[in-house]
């Protein structure tokens, strides 16, 4: 009897935000379905907003609602 194993390979992406022109609006945030975009606590922009960024990357599944939801077009998800 042969006996078939799965691999589930997880695909890495990487999401980078133009932090200083995020004017920390959290569409972004409320947009990510894994809750993993947050505004950075302790960074302020040259704007004199806190920028958003992704606290774990490993954790995002590269949808992309984020990049979609950014007015300002600050965010980009590669895969």
């Amino acid at each position: 009897m042969e006996t078939i194993v799965a691999i589930e390979e997880k695909i890495m992406s990487n999401v980078t935000f133009k932090t200083d022109e995020c004017k920390g609006c959290e569409l972004c945030v409320n947009a990510c379905p894994k809750g993993i975009i947050k505004l950075g606590e302790n960074i302020i922009n040259a704007r004199g907003f806190r920028p958003a960024g992704v606290t774990n990357m490993e954790d995002c599944i590269g949808c992309a609602f984020c990049a979609l939801m950014c007015p300002d077009v600050v965010i980009d998800v590669e895969k």
